[in-house]
């Protein structure tokens, strides 16, 4: 379905789209305080951090005329209902991973991570310029949102298991916890996919509800504790190779702000999608150490098994290229990965292979 058939069936898009187009550029004046939910429970390592930090750069760069209350997941609406209630109105805006919400529309997923797809540096490049920001807008604008993606986790592991994967078969069967698309290209390998929000996940890999999950990485899982329960862990994964994390205001609130106030919310988002990428890559291998100095099996999986992953991911992307949008947004995101890639593989890339093998990794 393409972008004015769905505003035209839907109801709340077309409320979104006359919205938008009736904006008179009256704003509410004084101060103001804007309830953001969270998909994260609160003190979670890294996620919650970005959600505060998003909300600490508004109410300072504001100076005061906003104020950001955040609900983090259970304090007002569950990890996963974050999305119904900033476009029904019960909060103001989010804070979570816009890959939970495919089932409102696959290309939501672009603006988390998609399997095979970009790392975290090529995503901010096709984010800011290469029209990445103006396609999460007129995704969202579909839904009465206006998102900026406001954190990233940088590459995510390919997870934790209670058995070596040495082949495609031994994924037959297995419960696996993995979201967005990468979910989807499990359950095509013969993976039972789980879709847990984070604050339920070492419980049910404790209880055995699951056999394995992947969540962020070595420090972020860490601190939850799943290196407790499961032994072998492996540090690349086909599903997550950059994983923004996303801020949605109610669009009728957005449009209610004045546009000092809503140049906040922008950089207040873009500020904390670089400090929370930092946050992760100078934890992680620190983590990562004491993980292995655990007695943790760290793995990567064989190339049999990259090669399944492969050919599962495509399965999934051609489900939905039926889809106007999602076709529209994938090859926007595809040739511009494609792009920064050629230059970063000559460059940056090749200097560092160079420069561990002179100065030693």
């Amino acid at each position: 379905m393409d972008r004015r058939s769905f505003l035209k069936n839907s109801a709340l898009g077309g409320s979104a789209a006359a919205a938008t187009a009736l904006a008179a550029p009256a704003y509410a004046q004084g101060n103001r305080t804007l309830t953001m939910v969270t998909s994260w429970p609160r003190g979670f390592a890294g996620l919650a951090d970005a959600a505060d930090k998003t909300a600490e750069n508004i109410n300072a760069i504001s100076d005061g005329k906003l104020t950001v209350d955040v609900k983090h997941a259970g304090e007002l609406v569950g990890a996963f209902e974050s999305f119904d209630a900033v476009t029904a109105g019960q909060a103001d805006m989010y804070h979570a991973a816009d890959y939970y919400f495919v089932n409102q529309h696959p290309a939501f997923a672009f603006f988390t991570g998609v399997p095979f797809g970009m790392t975290a540096t090529e995503q901010n490049n096709w984010y800011y310029h290469g029209g990445g920001m103006e396609r999460h807008h007129e995704l969202g604008e579909i839904f009465g949102l206006k998102s900026f993606l406001a954190g990233n986790t940088g590459a995510q592991a390919g997870g934790w298991f209670n058995k070596e994967i040495n082949s495609p078969a031994d994924l037959q069967g297995l419960k696996f916890r993995m979201p967005g698309l990468g979910g989807k290209a499990l359950g095509h390998l013969g993976v039972s996919v789980q879709n847990l929000p984070g604050g339920e996940i070492y419980q049910a890999l404790a209880s055995g509800a699951i056999d394995g999950t992947e969540w962020v990485g070595p420090w972020s899982d860490e601190k939850v504790g799943f290196q407790e329960i499961a032994k072998f862990y492996y540090t690349a994964g086909f599903h997550e190779p950059s994983a923004g994390l996303s801020v949605a205001v109610n669009l009728d609130v957005f449009n209610d702000l004045t546009p000092a106030q809503q140049s906040a919310i922008e950089v207040s988002a873009g500020h904390a999608n670089v400090w929370n990428l930092s946050q992760y890559l100078m934890n992680n291998a620190d983590a990562l150490a004491r993980l292995a100095s655990g007695g943790i099996k760290v793995l990567e999986f064989p190339d049999s098994v990259w090669d399944a992953f492969g050919g599962a991911s495509q399965k999934v992307y051609d489900e939905f290229m039926g889809d106007d949008l999602f076709k529209s947004i994938y090859d926007d995101y595809v040739a511009s990965m494609r792009s920064s890639s050629g230059w970063i593989s000559k460059s940056s890339e090749a200097y560092r292979a160079q420069r561990d093998r002179v100065m030693g990794g």
